[in-house]
């Protein structure tokens, strides 16, 4: 499948705010929105030009996709699932982004970025419920428990992981216990817990044309 192969501080730039793509840089004077402010490219310090309706949609979407790691057709999939979904479009979406398996080992404290927690589902790291789960995009709910396989549980990236946890923070609808490698989700998010500055309502209207 297609990924993204470039500088990922790029992408924070292009959008002019953190996305916490690359671990532990991200928190330290390192980060490229710390050096750098404006966008990439040879015309980034330029003057800015105002953006079109489409183009405010269209960026609000590209900035989701990028921070939670989505492609388009991924991103289209569960959207027309958040459609079908009882509740506000905009703030399901939210919620089935967060209830991504790749998304909640981050989150549990398990990988340093979301990319790194991808290539740890797919590398067989975890477990949900007590059994093998090694798809990304496998959904997760309230009560589900995931742990760190017990041939897993000296893997470097996830010790490190889980150190450097303590400054990130553990969302608070997770349990986490450190010594068992396991974590446990309480609940999804409310919508005022998911502190990403995101619009949801653009996505809602680039979609719905």
């Amino acid at each position: 499948m297609a990924r993204y192969c470039e500088s990922v501080c790029r992408l924070c730039r292009r959008e002019g705010l953190k996305l916490f793509l690359k671990g532990d840089r991200c928190y330290s004077e390192k980060c490229a929105i710390e050096r750098r402010e404006y966008p990439p490219g040879q015309h980034g310090q330029g003057r800015k030009s105002k953006l079109s309706e489409f183009g405010l949609q269209l960026r609000e979407k590209q900035k989701v996709k990028q921070y939670y790691g989505v492609l388009e057709r991924q991103f289209r999939r569960i959207f027309e699932k958040a459609e079908r979904t009882k509740g506000i479009t905009g703030e399901t979406l939210l919620k089935l982004l967060e209830s991504r398996l790749d998304n909640m080992v981050y989150r549990m404290g398990f990988a340093n970025s979301r990319n790194e927690a991808r290539l740890l589902v797919t590398q067989s790291h975890f477990i949900v419920n007590g059994k093998k789960v090694n798809i990304p995009s496998y959904f997760l709910k309230p009560g589900d428990t995931v742990s760190v396989k017990e041939k897993s549980r000296k893997v470097t990236r996830i010790l490190g992981a889980l150190e450097a946890s303590e400054r990130r923070g553990i969302p608070e609808w997770i349990t986490l216990d450190k010594e068992q490698m396991m974590a446990t989700i309480k609940a999804l998010p409310l919508r005022e817990q998911i502190t990403m500055p995101i619009s949801e309502n653009l996505i809602v209207e680039s979609y719905s044309k």
